[in-house]
């Protein structure tokens, strides 16, 4: 059976390398190419250890973790992040950030990735937020590595009540799987009020 927890303190702290490798090995498909290292990830996973108002939301196959999904404070989160709403209205003290969502290919279509959102929402009502908002990598239609199967996301996001945010984009470097080095990419922001 498949269990979706909501993790946070020192159970989040303690799923945070298993995170880590599910990351480097979902986000290595197209649209992120992301070749990714454990070093690196933990860094970047440094933000949900030191907020105290961060969630992680496994999904467990047994004791095994197949799927996750992060969320903490806008402001908690990365600078680029944030820097991507200057010029805007919005009040970043506001905004939950609903990180990564990652999921091993053979357990999508169940259901999880709305358990995912769901539980981070709830999370986020919980502490007073009342806009939720997640990026997601742009890329051209046309990139050689696309597969000709590749179904964007953007149906469900909106199914789930998000828009994207017109002209709020963040500038994230990472290297790519058929890259030498690190490149910036553009990464869109979507939104919803909770």
């Amino acid at each position: 059976m498949i269990e979706c927890r909501v993790l946070t303190g020192e159970g989040l702290e303690a799923a945070l390398d298993d995170v880590a490798r599910l990351r480097i090995t979902v986000f290595r498909a197209f649209p992120y190419l992301y070749d990714g290292d454990l070093a690196y990830e933990r860094s970047y996973l440094q933000s949900f250890r030191s907020s105290d108002r961060a969630v992680l939301v496994g999904a467990f196959y047994g004791e095994g973790l197949i799927g996750a999904s992060t969320g903490a404070p806008l402001s908690d989160h990365a600078d680029e992040f944030g820097a991507a709403f200057d010029g805007t209205e919005l009040d970043l003290d506001t905004i939950f950030y609903c990180a990564e969502s990652v999921l091993l290919p053979q357990f999508r279509g169940l259901g999880i990735g709305h358990a995912f959102f769901d539980q981070r929402e709830k999370h986020a009502r919980a502490h007073g937020y009342v806009k939720s908002a997640f990026c997601g990598v742009v890329r051209p239609a046309n990139h050689p590595l696309r597969p000709s199967d590749y179904a964007p996301l953007d149906p469900f996001w909106h199914k789930r009540g998000y828009a994207p945010l017109p002209g709020v984009l963040a500038r994230f470097r990472w290297k790519d799987i058929d890259q030498v080095g690190e490149t910036a990419k553009p990464l869109q922001f979507w939104i919803r009020d909770l």
